[in-house]
């Protein structure tokens, strides 16, 4: 299932608007949920896990 980036893009800015305005429900969850399956679909995924990856490196080696 592939999707534009606009599509990603409008559902990113949707869940942060919910998240900033604290009106986080059950309704919103689940559009976060789909969101984050749309993002793991699409090419900006592997970016994305390689830079999370890399911090909890770094994290990992200040705290030890």
């Amino acid at each position: 299932m592939a999707f534009s980036v606009s599509a990603l893009f409008l559902f990113g800015v949707i869940v942060i608007i919910f998240i900033r305005n604290k009106q986080m429900k059950l309704s919103h969850a689940i559009l976060a949920a789909l969101f984050g399956f749309m993002v793991s679909q699409s090419t900006a995924a592997k970016p994305i896990q390689d830079f999370l990856s890399q911090l909890a490196k770094t994290i990992s080696s200040v705290v030890s």
